[in-house]
Parts: C-alpha cells; sequence; structure tokens
C-alpha cells in the first residue's frame, strides 16, 4: 500500500516508487530530442546519429544508492550515484557536467551545470504508464525520451 500527499510546494511519497525505476529500458521514442541536443551544441552529423543510438539503460536501485549502465551504438558507460550527493557526469557528445539527483515524490529529477559555461542542464526520469519517459531543458527547450521496458 502506497500513498502520495500532495501540497503545491512539497510532494511526500510513501510508496517505494523509485524502486520502478529498477530495470533495463530501451528507448523507443522521442519529442523534440534533436532541438534540444542543438541547443546544447551537438554538431548536425552528431544529432543525426544520435536519433538512432538504440540506448538502454539498466538501472540498478538501493536505498538512495544508484548503479546505472547505458549502453548505445557509440558507447557503453556504467556510473554510481547518491541521492543528493554532487558528481561529475560526461554527456554522450563530450560534454561535461556537474550535479546531483534527488527524488521528489515518484520522480527523479537532476540539476547539472556544464562545466564550460556553468549553464544549467536540468531532466527529470519518470513512470509514466509502465514507460519510463525522461525529460530535458536547458536554455528553454524542452525535450523527451521515452523508454520500454526491455
Amino acid at each position: 500500500m502506497s500513498a502520495t500527499f500532495r501540497h503545491p510546494t512539497l510532494s511526500l511519497s510513501t510508496s517505494s516508487g523509485a524502486m520502478a525505476f529498477n530495470g533495463t529500458w530501451k528507448a523507443d521514442r522521442s519529442e523534440n530530442y534533436d532541438k534540444f541536443l542543438e541547443r546544447i551544441g551537438v554538431n548536425v552529423m552528431k544529432r543525426k546519429l544520435a536519433e538512432h543510438d538504440n540506448l538502454k539503460i539498466t538501472i540498478e536501485q538501493t536505498g538512495d544508492n544508484f548503479h546505472v549502465k547505458e549502453s548505445s551504438t557509440f558507447r557503453t558507460k556504467e556510473f554510481d550515484f547518491t541521492l543528493g550527493v554532487k558528481f561529475d557526469y560526461s554527456l554522450a557528445d563530450g560534454t561535461e557536467v556537474s550535479g546531483t539527483w534527488e527524488m521528489e515524490g515518484d520522480m527523479l529529477k537532476g540539476l547539472f551545470n556544464r562545466k564550460d559555461n556553468n549553464k544549467l542542464l536540468t531532466t527529470t526520469r519518470s513512470i509514466v504508464n509502465g514507460e519510463l519517459v525522461q525529460t530535458y531543458n536547458y536554455e528553454g527547450v524542452d525535450a523527451k525520451r521515452i523508454f520500454k521496458k526491455h
């Protein structure tokens, strides 16, 4: 049994909804992803390749600790993070960022600053109708990638 209490500025969840992220997720479709990649400075060739990267994300959560494996046509990367603890990460195009993941209700929210210009990249992960939905925002451009459980 789980319960979620909503407040305009506060969301508390008594469920272990985060555990719903556990598993392997394969990219199924995207919305405005090309425009987002363009905004963060990815060149046209890499953007075209990214459309067909066959990205798979495997997430394993134990409490506040996460182990993530990202596998695509172009690279495989594994990393660990703990909720609320700052860490460094390299985007697929090589852009270096530093930031944290937090849990807001049943949603993971990432706030990352680029190391080259200190601009903010925000991302969220949530489970919607059995799919992993990852959103991105950078300089006013929103995008979404939807993953199906594999």
